[in-house]
């Protein structure tokens, strides 16, 4: 692997404590998510006189001391973390030209602001959000690209929304790729084929985050007496594989929807998931729709399998894996796959980006490597070359 920058294809913000307080109507100021340092001197997100979740959590991953030490307070968390300008001094040393960036507080779809029991508040607080990120993206417009948040359990808003973020330069579009789960449709139902049409008309994908299809309450629920059980190493050992399982699920989902063969040029991205599931499900997705379509499960002239469509439109994002880069890249869709470090997440890739690459990626031939990297994002995101080099930079925590 050379000196060139990378895409970074999923990356969080930290959200400052007045992403909301600031941002909505004056009557909403109290019912909205804010930060309160507890009496055990931890930065807390509040909704309703509830825990959200601690602030250094989301920053986790840019803790080299311990396996799992989550900072107390904003002063202790990387400032690239909720600091644009910040950002762009730590995307220079790790050789990190561009990031597409999603949140944290609200969900990773959203769906947190789904349960406040105010449709009015409800969409407040996504478009706060996103009035937020247009913000802290205009730093460098070019190189912090920001997901579009959408109320999802509303067409009419989210097209309303999608509408104006198009407006505001938004290039990706957020979305939950399991709404069956909050009681709505199906992906494959006629209700949502406005959404898919706008998305296309615009020509922007639109991105299944992992844990985006997960009720919290539910997640609460099942994780605590796993804990007790199973410890808390156990307990994330096992929702991390699960919730990367599950985005392949939805990609089966969507693959049999019928909405990739009704808007060919729609694309959809699955983001942190990683890439090593795509070859089984793509195997299982084809000889399960030959078994009912094709007698003795034969290929006719003209048929788009399930793995056709995948590769025509649905990419995924992969940073930490070894294995499949090494053994199943003759079998992976490369032009399919997306370079993410998820950044600053606990389990982000952070002093060793470009290791990383190098002991994975940077084994392949270059022009394969280059599009993972840098090609494959920047076709769908529109991001040109940039005109100077990175700077150089050491190893382990620059």
């Amino acid at each position: 692997m050379d000196d060139r920058w990378v895409i970074d294809a999923d990356s969080h913000i930290t959200e400052p404590r007045d992403v909301w307080t600031s941002r909505v109507p004056a009557k909403y100021k109290d019912r909205v998510p804010h930060v309160v340092r507890n009496e055990d001197g931890v930065d807390m997100w509040m909704l309703n006189g509830l825990n959200m979740t601690a602030v250094g959590t989301t920053a986790a991953g840019t803790n080299l001391e311990g396996t799992w030490a989550p900072w107390d307070t904003y002063e202790e968390c990387h400032p690239a973390s909720y600091d644009s300008k910040e950002r762009l001094r730590y995307m220079d040393e790790a050789g990190i030209w561009a990031q597409i960036l999603y949140p944290n507080v609200g969900g990773n779809s959203m769906q947190k602001f789904r349960t406040l029991d105010d449709p009015e508040l409800e969409i407040a607080c996504v478009r706060a959000y996103n009035d937020f990120v247009a913000e802290w993206c205009s730093a460098n417009p070019d190189r912090l690209i920001g997901a579009l948040a959408t109320p999802f359990w509303s067409v009419d808003e989210t097209l309303k929304e999608i509408k104006r973020g198009h407006e505001l330069g938004f290039r990706a579009i957020l979305f939950t790729g399991e709404p069956l789960r909050f009681g709505l449709p199906t992906l494959g139902d006629r209700s949502w084929d406005p959404l898919w049409q706008l998305a296309q008309d615009l020509g922007i994908a639109i991105h299944f985050h992992v844990g985006g299809g997960e009720d919290a309450d539910t997640v609460a629920r099942r994780s605590a007496p796993r804990t007790a059980a199973h410890g808390s190493a156990g307990t994330a050992t096992y929702a991390a594989v699960e919730l990367f399982l599950k985005n392949g699920v939805q990609c089966a989902d969507l693959l049999s929807s019928g909405v990739l063969p009704r808007y060919p040029d729609l694309k959809f991205v699955s983001v942190e998931s990683g890439c090593g599931w795509v070859p089984f499900v793509l195997e299982t997705a084809d000889y399960t729709w030959l078994g009912h379509t094709r007698k003795g499960r034969v290929q006719q002239a003209g048929d788009l399998l399930p793995s056709d469509l995948f590769r025509r439109q649905i990419y995924v994002t992969a940073w930490f894996e070894q294995f499949a880069p090494l053994h199943l890249r003759d079998h992976l869709p490369i032009d399919n796959i997306l370079f993410e470090t998820d950044f600053p997440h606990n389990t982000c890739l952070y002093g060793n980006v470009r290791e990383t690459i190098d002991e994975s990626w940077g084994l392949a031939p270059p022009e394969v490597c280059r599009k993972i990297v840098w090609g494959n994002a920047a076709k769908l995101y529109g991001i040109e070359e940039p005109t100077h080099a990175p700077p150089r930079f050491a190893t382990s925590d620059s």
